[in-house]
């Protein structure tokens, strides 16, 4: 018998309603069961010969996110869109949080996938490494939210205590081991002048020396040859005591009075526009992209004019409502510009990375308007003319 409406109401008149509900349930399971291997199944990655980025500007980098793709062939498709923007480098994040989930048990699988189908692309990676297992972090019995004792309290995935220092030095020795000879950069935690950052708690550049110490040392003794890359610091203008942070200009002062110049190769750098195009002068009390040079003056004035910057987050949005942002077609010709500028003027960058390519899926808020692509990979006009430009050298503008 099919379910319909005269089935239901004979059903109904001979009162037993509850058997018609019965049987209906059960063929629209069995239907269910039937049709279910049916459904298209996801794409799959497909294999390629193995491909070299063609490009006139080395500079160019692009920050991914692909370490939260569920689907495989996201992560391919993702590479391949950055192998025919025409550039050669990415940055991307690889969580402590994610590849040991428990401890001295690591799950490599994803950062594997993402590495391959890197060099299948003939892209370069550089890794950031960073986020705390829960393993690694206080109870929530122990933490500095609340007094001792109190309930449903916790930590972030940016706590680390020092005496876990040790616990997350190990874990860069392992990725700088498992990826010898693929992976020649890593950088040590991120934004660490950022209280958010740094777990919600007062920011400390001698506690981050002291974690960038012992994890430069366990990384060179897993491969010499890995170059360490100091974290990024976010711009910021937060002054001393500052719940939310610290300048990111006085904590590199302060880095450098901790003693951090012998443990990094290279030093990471944040440096974005807002609402000034590049060529706007920097000042320690402006926030744009120019602000590199003021780090590099730190750098200089302390010794270490030998060492490279890499840019890792750079760019400009365009959200039509955030107050931080510019027009499109700003957008486009301040990242053009941007190149221009860096090629002629920082011999000292090695890479500018632009954030973000894409995200897994829309944040629905402004962050949707950093990327080249949305999250079902449709190029946004940015990606077209940066493209014109790596590949072809045309700098043509909106």
């Amino acid at each position: 018998m099919i379910f319909s409406p005269r089935t239901w109401r004979d059903t109904r008149i001979a009162g037993r309603p509850w058997q018609c509900w019965r049987d209906w349930l059960l063929r629209v399971a069995i239907l269910i069961v039937v049709i279910s291997p049916l459904r298209a199944a996801p794409p799959r990655p497909v294999a390629t010969p193995p491909q070299t980025v063609q490009t006139t500007q080395p500079l160019l980098c692009m920050h991914t996110r692909l370490i939260d793709e569920v689907d495989e062939w996201k992560i391919q498709r993702s590479l391949q869109l950055v192998r025919e923007l025409g550039a050669a480098t990415i940055v991307e994040f690889f969580p402590w949080a994610y590849l040991e989930p428990e401890e001295g048990h690591f799950d490599w699988r994803q950062a594997d996938r993402i590495v391959a189908h890197a060099e299948a692309q003939g892209i370069r990676v550089i890794a950031r490494l960073g986020l705390v297992p829960a393993w690694a972090r206080p109870s929530p019995q122990d933490t500095l939210f609340g007094p001792a004792g109190e309930e449903g309290r916790g930590t972030t995935l940016n706590y680390l205590q020092t005496e876990r220092f040790p616990d997350f030095a190990r874990f860069v020795a392992a990725f700088v081991s498992r990826y010898a000879g693929r992976i020649d950069q890593v950088i040590i935690w991120n934004e660490p002048n950022l209280t958010f950052e740094w777990g919600y708690r007062m920011v400390s550049p001698a506690d981050y020396v002291e974690l960038l110490r012992q994890s430069y040392l366990a990384a060179k003794a897993a491969s010499p040859d890995v170059r360490v890359l100091a974290a990024p610091l976010a711009p910021t203008l937060e002054v001393e005591g500052s719940p939310w942070g610290l300048d990111d200009l006085v904590f590199l002062e302060q880095m450098y009075a901790a003693g951090a110049a012998p443990y990094f190769d290279a030093l990471a750098v944040h440096t974005y526009g807002f609402t000034e195009p590049p060529e706007a002068e920097p000042g320690e009390d402006r926030l744009n992209f120019r602000r590199v040079e003021l780090i590099r003056a730190i750098m200089v004035a302390h010794g270490d004019a030998d060492k490279p910057i890499a840019i890792t987050e750079t760019g400009w949005n365009d959200h039509p409502r955030w107050t931080k942002a510019v027009s499109p077609a700003e957008r486009i010709d301040y990242t053009l510009a941007g190149y221009e500028y860096a090629e002629n003027q920082w011999p000292y960058v090695d890479v500018l990375c632009q954030w973000v390519l894409r995200y897994p899926a829309p944040t629905l808020s402004y962050p949707d308007n950093f990327t080249f692509l949305t999250s079902d990979f449709r190029p946004r006009p940015i990606y077209t003319y940066l493209q014109a430009y790596a590949r072809r050298g045309e700098l043509t503008r909106p």
